[in-house]
């Protein structure tokens, strides 16, 4: 049974979401709303045969709609969520959930009562190449795990009402989250904006873990060229993944280091007891599917059997709250902020 949707927001993804939304099997694109009319007008011109309005309010009353999808500016995501939840509609909001962690958790608090799901738009998740990393550290191919460090930055968008860690660290947060079973103690951070007035536009990020795995992310609006790279480092094995790569986006690596902790002779004493590894590098297949496609299979799937979607709330505000501690972490000079369990 296809579930009907309302998308509210039809400015920068909105058009993808309606886009894929109409191409699923799954669902059925009731009506969209934006404030803007020429975006309105827009989205009647590619969509006629849905029913378009400039008021968000109509969507979230909508007696035909099931769903509701949120692609509006961050600050509004916790307003338009709640009233679709308080409607009885199950909410599929786009990254972050909301501006502070303890929005999240009161939405979340709110769809468990009502008994409806809420998911975030967290894309990278469902992309061919974080599967396969989450396939390789879930069989724990690449032994025990010691680093992930990325490298995402481009020059711009710059954006008026949130930093670029909100902007782009936030799919490494959710990475670093559905990736490993290490949950993150400690953040510190540096960050600075170079525009007056702004944002802030640069940012480096570190995460300590329970497990001893540190993560780093270095974030930028200000660089002359895109960059989407990151490496994650194993006893075993070590992974590059670099997404701007056309083809080969993920390379396993039999590299390693070796170390003897207890020499046999006088000569290995007398040696470094630290041993290089080099082996072959594997490009594996992956999944070239729209990953925004796959995302809505997955949710549709998690609707129909009353699952919750591995993007849940929970993560979502997991998320968050990273986002939080490494905000007060710059405004701190790089203060570490001690992290507590969510859920």
């Amino acid at each position: 049974m296809e579930m009907r949707v309302g998308v509210i927001g039809y400015g920068y993804w909105g058009p993808n979401l309606v886009r894929n939304f109409v191409e699923s099997p799954h669902f059925e694109v009731a009506a969209v709303s934006d404030l803007d009319e020429s975006k309105r007008k827009r989205a009647k011109m590619r969509h006629p045969n849905v029913r378009v309005t400039a008021r968000a309010e109509d969507l979230v009353n909508a007696t035909d709609i099931d769903l509701v999808a949120i692609a509006t500016p961050v600050h509004t995501h916790f307003d338009l969520a709640m009233a679709a939840i308080k409607a009885g509609k199950h909410v599929f909001v786009e990254k972050p959930i909301t501006t502070t962690s303890e929005e999240a958790l009161r939405l979340i608090d709110e769809a468990d009562k009502r008994g409806v799901i809420v998911a975030v738009d967290h894309t990278f998740l469902f992309t061919g190449a974080v599967r396969k990393l989450k396939e390789l550290v879930a069989k724990k191919a690449l032994g025990n795990l010691y680093y992930y460090d990325s490298v995402r930055v481009n020059l711009g968008l710059f954006q008026t009402d949130v930093s670029v860690v909100c902007d782009l660290a936030v799919h490494d947060f959710s990475i670093i989250d559905y990736l490993f079973n290490a949950r993150p103690e400690t953040i510190s951070a540096n960050g600075t904006s170079h525009i007056p007035g702004s944002q802030k536009n640069v940012a480096y990020i570190t995460v300590q873990h329970d497990s001893g795995l540190i993560s780093h992310v270095n974030v930028n609006w200000l660089a002359p060229v895109k960059i989407r790279q990151t490496l994650i480092g194993g006893a075993e094995k070590m992974v590059v993944y670099d997404d701007m790569e056309p083809s080969e986006k993920v390379k396993i690596y039999d590299h390693g280091v070796t170390v003897a902790t207890q020499p046999q002779s006088e000569e290995e004493i007398l040696q470094m007891r630290i041993g290089y590894r080099k082996g072959d590098v594997l490009s594996p297949k992956l999944d070239t599917r729209e990953a925004l496609a796959v995302e809505l299979d997955h949710l549709a799937d998690c609707l129909s059997n009353n699952r919750m979607p591995i993007n849940d709330g929970k993560l979502g505000a997991r998320v968050v709250q990273m986002m939080e501690a490494a905000e007060r972490s710059m405004c701190s000079n790089g203060a570490p902020v001690q992290l507590k369990t969510l859920m």
